[in-house]
């Protein structure tokens, strides 16, 4: 079985492909930061006993995604699960004080780079008459915040794209699911506030958040139910949150 995860060089991504690794699947591993894929890698490789095929690209680039998915070999050719975790956060301020290249940089990733890598993939599933897809939402997918409105909005993008494609993908005999987490600690409110460790860590102050391996344990559970068994969609959240800004602390 071979596990195909984009955004895997950190948080949700790399815990779910060490997860997948510990139960004996091959992975494709793919991300931008070639240094943190080789270490990833190696690391799973020698403990697990998997093989393991790093790809470095951007899946804001079509072109780069379609070489990457072209290029894989015979080993990894065939994708049994693919995991859509790639996806950004940029900023959080009001419609009107919005920073262009924060939207553009959202929308690329999160909308239009799921959708590339989701298409190169989904047609080799389609021959193979079989496959799982699983999207890597978030609860800024189900509801509006104050001041996260791109995001909301690309989120909410995945959550229409899921259940497309579980009507476009289900005479093809593909599952597809999604997973939309509530806080998570991972570099997510990093990249969000531009490298601002100090703010990032602000988010989390006094509360007990979801873990990236709380994410992984259950996208395993997803995928590995009985082949006449969908888990079309799930929210999850850390049990001090009860919905997007609803928290105890």
């Amino acid at each position: 079985m071979i596990v195909f995860i984009t955004g895997a060089t950190s948080g949700i991504g790399k815990q779910t492909a060490i997860e997948f690794a510990k139960h004996g699947y091959n992975l494709v591993i793919t991300g931008r930061r070639k240094e943190r894929l080789i270490e990833l890698k190696k690391d799973i490789e020698t403990k697990y006993k998997v093989d393991v095929l790093d790809l470095c690209f951007d899946i804001t680039n079509q072109k780069e995604v379609e070489y990457a998915v072209l290029s894989l070999s015979d080993k990894f050719q065939h994708i049994d699960i693919l995991i859509n975790n790639a996806g950004l956060a940029a900023g959080m301020a009001p419609i009107q004080d919005g920073n262009l290249s924060h939207w553009e940089a959202m929308i690329n990733t999160n909308i239009k780079g799921l959708l590339y890598v989701t298409k190169c993939i989904s047609t080799k599933m389609i021959e193979q008459k079989k496959g799982h897809i699983i999207n890597v939402g978030s609860i800024a997918g189900k509801e509006v915040y104050a001041n996260g409105n791109v995001y909301c909005a690309t989120k909410h993008a995945v959550d229409a794209l899921n259940k497309g494609m579980r009507i476009d993908l289900l005479p093809h005999g593909i599952k597809v699911s999604a997973i939309n987490p509530g806080m998570v600690e991972t570099e997510f409110s990093i990249v969000r506030f531009d490298g601002d460790e100090d703010r990032a860590k602000k988010v989390y102050e006094n509360i007990v958040p979801l873990k990236p391996e709380d994410i992984a344990e259950t996208i395993y559970w997803m995928a590995t139910r009985p082949a006449h068994v969908n888990i079309n969609d799930l929210i999850i959240m850390p049990t001090i949150q009860a919905n997007a800004t609803t928290v105890l602390r």
